[in-house]
């Protein structure tokens, strides 16, 4: 019988290229029709289905290959959670070139603290995003998507609403768009 090395890749935003990615578990010997893939989704969320047909894949002795944990997991516990599995199954987990032995104190304290970090770093990006949200609010700038209204529309939207000749419900019959968007966009527009 022969053991297959499958490996998992993740890029956590839309706009990043998955390709270095897939490239590293290439370059650790893993054929390119055994990766699995997930794009634009982080390493905290759990509900991720390349990793999961990544972990349907791996058979007893076969080995999951992922060039760094923090591609994995970024929680500990999830970490943990995931190597522990692999292990019930007797299937062997790769962390680069590095194969992870849960019986070995020494292979538990390098898995945890790569863990740990990775938890680490995701906890500072949670933490500076939401100190730039609070940031953005106190000077008045909009969260979220920004409106795809023009400025000229925006103005014009402002301009013949206060001539009192048209309603909301007419404003937005005219421009196309909903009623709580004209009003968002009355509010966002200066008199």
């Amino acid at each position: 019988m022969s053991f297959t090395k499958t490996g998992y890749a993740r890029c956590s935003a839309d706009r990043q290229d998955l390709s270095a990615q897939k490239q590293a578990p290439e370059n650790l010997g893993v054929s390119p029709d055994h990766i699995y893939t997930d794009h634009g989704l982080t390493g905290t969320n759990r509900a991720r289905s390349g990793l999961d047909q990544a972990l349907a894949a791996v058979r007893e002795e076969d080995t999951l290959v992922v060039p760094k944990l923090s591609r994995l997991a970024r929680p500990v516990p999830d970490a943990r959670d995931i190597a522990d599995r692999l292990q019930e199954r007797n299937v062997n987990f790769a962390l680069g070139a590095w194969v992870y032995d849960p019986t070995d104190p020494m292979g538990k304290m390098f898995f945890n603290l790569p863990a740990t970090f990775a938890e680490f770093e995701a906890d500072l990006i949670r933490m500076r995003i939401r100190k730039g949200m609070t940031i953005a609010r106190a000077k008045g700038k909009q969260r979220g998507k920004q409106p795809k209204r023009f400025d000229s529309q925006s103005r014009e939207l402002r301009r013949m609403y206060e001539t009192g000749e048209y309603s909301v419900s007419a404003l937005a019959e005219v421009f196309s768009a909903s009623r709580p968007i004209v009003y968002r966009t009355l509010q966002r527009q200066p008199a």
